[in-house]
């Protein structure tokens, strides 16, 4: 008789199954993710390959060669699976094969990021959140865990520093005795999980307050100069690449935003070009060449306008002291793009 309650509740909780062994950042993250929601909160992780085990789980994932969403099954080993976000949800853009991480995200990242918001899941905050937390976090982990390369180019250098490097090194050396793999997965856990919460984080109070920053820049710009090609943000400091990109495919802006111009925490102004695109190193359109690399007088009495104080090496940033030095370096720099393209 006194056995029976607590068998009855060992039966009962609620078990979450993954692979033993190595492990790899899309299970941590994909355990982790479960874990946010009420439900999952208290589940037990059961780290195992054995089948009868992981039967006993109440959701399974990157083991067991079984994607079934209404039996709670996540792997993607098995080799008739190519599913993408874009091929199981039609009206989303990415075609990176979904690692168990991406699967978990797919089926539950709607609910998690709405629970994590403390909004409702049809709430188009919640929708924002989720695609970019995706497209710069969860995809990531898809592509590295499928051995998908960013480039079909042979890559200059090699990232070593990346969340998937880290959580891998979190495993047991090789020559390593006595460890405990599953301190070591729940050290990976913590590591995995604060940054995903910290992404969520950043783009509900930091990255979605700059939008209406930008969009405000965005509408002004011709107050700024006639132009269209520069534009002030009211608030330095402010995320804007990314919401430029996509205010000005929205607002199917034409010619595009050259310069952007906003204050330094010095009170100082920057001119900032706009790159190619988002992550790019090149830009639409680079300071002159002759300022590249110079400073303060030297720079001022070249390019004719007072208190410069830099044009980075490359082009892709100036500096003056006031916001009439940086917008005459701005307008310059278009004046002199226009001349030589005559």
């Amino acid at each position: 008789m006194s056995g029976e309650p607590a068998a009855k509740k060992a039966h009962t909780m609620v078990k979450i199954g993954t692979h033993n062994g190595t492990f790899h950042c899309d299970e941590v993250l994909a355990c982790f993710m479960l874990k946010q929601l009420p439900r999952y909160k208290d589940a037990e992780i059961v780290r195992t390959r054995d089948p009868k085990l992981l039967e006993q789980c109440d959701v399974v994932v990157d083991v067991g060669g079984v994607y079934s969403p209404e039996s709670h099954r996540y792997d993607h080993h098995q080799r008739s699976f190519t599913e993408t976000m874009s091929s199981l949800r039609p009206e989303k853009k990415w075609v990176t094969k979904l690692s168990s991480a991406g699967l978990v995200y797919l089926h539950f990242g709607q609910e998690i990021v709405s629970h994590l918001l403390g909004l409702p899941p049809s709430d188009p905050v919640t929708g924002l959140i989720y695609d970019k937390v995706y497209e710069n976090f969860v995809e990531e982990v898809d592509a590295i865990d499928n051995g998908i390369n960013q480039t079909d180019e042979e890559p200059r250098y090699r990232i070593s520093t990346n969340l998937s490097s880290r959580i891998g090194g979190c495993n047991p050396k090789w020559n390593e005795e006595n460890v405990d793999e599953m301190e070591r997965f729940q050290q990976a856990l913590k590591m995995v999980g604060a940054e995903f919460l910290d992404r969520v984080n950043y783009y509900k109070t930091s990255w979605l307050p700059a939008r209406d920053i930008v969009l405000k820049a965005v509408n002004a710009r011709k107050e700024i100069d006639s132009s269209g090609e520069i534009m002030s943000l009211a608030e330095g400091g402010a995320p804007w690449k990314d919401h430029l990109f996509s205010i000005e495919e929205e607002l199917k802006i034409s010619p595009p935003i050259k310069y952007v111009l906003y204050s330094d925490s010095n009170g100082a102004w920057r001119v900032q070009c706009v790159p190619l695109k988002l992550g790019s190193f090149e830009n639409r359109l680079s300071l002159p060449e002759e300022w590249q690399g110079v400073r303060d007088e030297e720079l001022s009495t070249k390019s004719g306008i007072p208190d410069c104080i830099f044009v980075h090496a490359s082009g892709f940033i100036g500096g003056n002291k006031t916001y009439d030095g940086a917008i005459t370096m701005a307008r310059t720099a278009l004046k002199k793009a226009a001349k030589n393209e005559i």
